[in-house]
């Protein structure tokens, strides 16, 4: 195609110029001639918008956070501290969900209901356009899943940081800190245990006494998450335990994936950190530990006998047994036998010491020293891979042998990334129907039938699920309700035994009774910060893996 030609060849850009056109220096002289306009303004509506950001700023710290948690005690302590560090930092913490600006979904791994259910917040949260921090045990063990990518993700580790990853997620960046705590190399239980916190309960305080453990169950997703064991040192605990106390606390739950493997990293043990807690618990308080595999509290069972007649600590200890057949308990890699967890049992309910055959733990000698009325809760799962019809039964001779009062009964579900997985799985069917059947057993006793007539001191901490009634626990940590009298919260009442149910008995309060008040001051109320009483406080919260923040607690709360 021929190419268009000019008439005239411009040596420089320069050029275009013409002889007639304005020099720059004419240009500049003529401006002086220009009279400018006034425009004319809404003065109030000028101010207004001055005054107030765009109606898409995205200001950190003035966002509504609705927190939801899923699982364990532990995932629900790291709940507790998630929502006292956003709120010290100026969020507002709402139960109202639809008016959220973020949700941050604090998730369990243990089950696939679980899981599914936060699957299914994840997808709701998404549709109604709101912003999303992801946290517990499924993002940290897996987070590559498809329904995770995007998505900002705080570690189970990392909590100490949430006000971090809520800040840039709220500006639209998608944050993910999944990294392990270390000082000097070595791995440490978590984050600091006097950040700020929010209690579910401004009445129960909930202490995570170390995290992961040492076993390496088939079956199990948490490990994945929680990973080796790493404990609190006991001075630390100790001090949250006092501070607690302080702020109007009456009972204390000790929580981990293993409380009977505390202090193994660091060269400690559980006793040793339960004489140091019970020093500082005051009159008419009481102290819960948590659950504990068998081979841990079998090392410590003479002591852990004194220490659970103590009369501000729980007679109450849960130790899952899973399955009563050795050679299921062996694919589970349990570390334990059957034998193993009934000497633990008998010593401390009954006065008998049964003889271990399976060699799976050295015979320890140990005097007949017995808890008297201690209410040993267990759990067992229903058709894991490779549990014959024979396996099951044993494990139905076990609860009928003994008539657990609290009995956890799970279907075996397998969760992906587990050896359990890969094994030959049970029928769907029967596992569901081993469930119904052990159910089954479990309901054919009465476990506080025998307790009618007896007069009972019991600590009220909460309100029954129908609000008919508070809910109170006496030294065995059996459920009594008692009637809704506000003098009684956070007390330690007297009353008798009147009827009884499955779960729970009822309670008439002795009308000339002494009441306790354990507590060395009131309590905080429901949503105040654990810590923080002062309002417009300076707060520092800190990471040792990341930057300081700094914020301020609102007059208004």
């Amino acid at each position: 195609m021929p190419s268009a030609s000019c008439d005239i060849l411009l040596e420089d850009i320069e050029d275009i110029v013409s002889q007639g056109d304005l020099k720059p220096q004419d240009r500049h002289s003529a401006r002086k001639h220009v009279v400018p306009k006034a425009r004319k303004r809404n003065t109030q509506k000028y101010l207004q918008e001055e005054n107030s950001p765009p109606s898409d700023s995205t200001i950190p710290g003035i966002q509504k956070i609705w927190l939801r948690t899923w699982g364990c005690s532990h995932n629900n302590s790291d709940g507790e501290y998630m929502a006292g560090q956003l709120a010290a930092y100026g969020y507002e913490i709402t139960e109202n969900a639809s008016d959220a600006d973020l949700w941050l979904l604090n998730s369990c791994t243990v089950k696939n209901p679980a899981e599914d259910h936060f699957r299914n917040s994840i997808k709701k949260a998404q549709e109604e356009n709101k912003k999303i921090v992801l946290a517990g045990c499924v993002p940290q063990a897996q987070p590559r899943q498809d329904y995770l990518k995007g998505l900002s993700i705080i570690g189970v580790q990392q909590i100490d940081r949430v006000v971090e990853v809520v800040e840039e997620t709220i500006k639209g960046h998608s944050v993910r800190l999944l990294g392990q705590k270390k000082d000097n190399g070595k791995r440490l239980g978590g984050a600091r245990l006097d950040l700020p916190k929010i209690r579910k309960n401004p009445l129960i305080e909930i202490i995570s006494i170390n995290t992961g453990c040492l076993n390496a169950c088939t079956y199990c997703k948490t490990k994945h998450a929680r990973g080796n064991l790493a404990s609190y040192p006991i001075e630390e605990l100790v001090e949250r335990a006092k501070q607690s106390f302080q702020e109007g606390v009456c009972e204390i739950w000790l929580t981990s994936e293993d409380t009977g493997a505390y202090g193994r990293d660091i060269g400690t043990n559980l006793p040793a950190l339960l004489w140091k807690l019970v020093e500082v618990i005051p009159e008419g308080a009481m102290l819960r530990l948590g659950m504990t595999n068998p081979p841990y509290i079998l090392e410590h069972l003479e002591e852990m006998a004194k220490i659970l007649n103590h009369p501000r600590v729980y007679a109450f200890l849960h130790i899952p047994v899973q399955s009563a057949s050795d050679t299921v308990l062996m694919e589970m890699k349990r570390e334990y036998c059957v034998a193993d967890f009934k000497r633990v049992v008998d010593f401390l309910k009954e006065n008998k010491t049964p003889n271990c055959k399976c060699g799976s733990l050295e015979m320890i000698q140990v005097r007949h020293v017995k808890v008297p009325g201690i209410t040993l809760a267990t759990d067992i799962i229903c058709g894991f891979p490779g549990e014959t019809d024979q396996d099951f039964q044993e494990t139905v001779k076990l609860v009928e042998e003994y008539r657990f009062p609290s009995l956890f009964i799970n279907q075996f579900y397998p969760r992906p990334g587990t050896p359990a997985a890969k094994m030959a799985q049970v029928p769907a069917q029967v596992k569901k129907q081993r469930t119904k059947d052990l159910s089954r057993v479990f309901h054919s006793y009465s476990p506080y039938d025998h307790k009618i007539g007896e007069r009972q001191q019991v600590l009220v901490t909460e309100e029954s699920f129908d609000s008919k009634f508070y809910v109170a626990h006496n030294r065995f940590y059996e459920q009594v309700l008692v009637p809704k009298n506000p003098t009684f919260m956070g007390k330690m009442i007297e009353v008798d035994i009147y009827e009884s149910g499955k779960h729970f008995m009822k309670g008439q309060p002795v009308s000339d009774a002494k009441v306790y008040t354990p507590s060395i001051s009131k309590p905080l109320a429901k949503g105040q910060v654990s810590g923080l009483t002062e309002p417009g406080k300076r707060i520092v919260i800190c990471s040792t893996n990341g930057p300081s923040l700094h914020g301020t607690i609102p007059d208004h709360g």
